[in-house]
């Protein structure tokens, strides 16, 4: 099995868990790209990472020294044509770990907007003490409207009832005794809207600018799923108009080029993501919700897991 894009936390994992399952790895730190694809000759299986996209032509190269599975380390298949690769006989599969990494990672941005933890943090920090002008709000005071309920969205309904806050959800298969309402209902209802729906052309701008505009005014807006659900202009718009309250965005669009580098000593070639992190009420982080020791282990564990059980089923298949 070979697996690309692997940093160090994580080769040291599958380094640990491989032998165990039987299974022998070769360790690329490099992510997948036409140049590195042979290193995967010889093996039906590969795994990659979610930062970088999985080309057409890298499937068509996957395909033509014969591998039959890729594992992508991550809930979401965005970065990867998974029909392309159907279609040059290769199966794609994702990989579950656990939820709590990323629905604690929301409640923690939902407090931390509500309490204008940013504004606090940037005044402690050049010792200023006073109090803000500007008073937090409690999240039991707070209707929250949840996007998408799977696991994830399910563990954030979980945590949500303990802090006494009215709960709306949107989904297209309602599964928990929650009130599921029209989208347009929960974003005219919420002072806080959290994203946990997977990104599909469906959802790509889910929160376009005309629904921006339907939403509660003053509502803040929590997204930890992926950055292209939504339309970042409009969300810059409305945040700057006062419209919107806040926002928390473990993800953005064009985070690609951006995310998981240090950029300390060069230019962010992002005007939007810039503008947004001048603002005091609006908090980024770079896609960080998932990374906890428990997801991580579970990921790769699931990783190994998932290419067994492909190559059981293509021994008896």
């Amino acid at each position: 099995m070979t697996i690309y894009g692997c940093g160090q936390d994580e080769a040291a994992l599958f380094l640990q868990m491989a032998p165990r399952l039987g299974v022998l790895p070769t360790i690329v730190e490099a992510a997948i790209c036409e140049a590195n694809v042979d290193l995967a000759r010889g093996n039906r299986c590969v795994s990659v990472d979610h930062r970088n996209p999985v080309t057409n032509s890298i499937i068509r190269g996957l395909s033509e020294i014969g591998v039959r599975y890729i594992s992508t380390r991550s809930v979401g298949f965005n970065h990867i044509d998974v029909e392309y690769a159907g279609s040059v006989g290769i199966t794609v599969g994702n990989v579950a770990y656990s939820p709590d990494s990323v629905a604690d990672f929301a409640l923690m941005q939902m407090l931390m907007v509500l309490r204008r933890m940013k504004s606090i943090i940037r005044r402690t920090d050049i010792h200023d003490y006073r109090l803000d002008v500007v008073r937090g709000r409690e999240l039991r005071d707070q209707t929250v409207g949840v996007i998408g309920t799977g696991r994830i969205g399910a563990a954030v309904l979980h945590r949500l009832r303990g802090f006494g806050c009215r709960i709306l959800a949107h989904d297209s298969y309602p599964r928990h005794g929650v009130d599921y309402v029209p989208l347009d209902e929960l974003l005219r209802q919420s002072d806080i809207v959290t994203l946990h729906t997977p990104l599909t052309p469906e959802t790509h701008h889910l929160l376009n600018r005309q629904r921006i505009a339907q939403m509660k005014h003053g509502a803040i807006v929590i997204n930890t799923g992926r950055g292209p659900l939504i339309e970042t202009d409009a969300l810059v718009t409305a945040l700057e108009e006062g419209r919107i309250g806040g926002a928390a965005l473990d993800v953005v669009e064009g985070e690609e080029e951006i995310f998981y580098a240090d950029h300390s000593d060069k230019s962010v070639k992002s005007g939007k993501l810039l503008r947004l992190q001048e603002m005091a009420n609006v908090i980024i982080s770079p896609h960080t919700a998932y990374y906890t020791d428990h997801a991580l282990s579970d990921t790769v564990e699931n990783s190994l897991t998932n290419c067994l059980t492909f190559e059981s089923g293509y021994r008896h298949g």
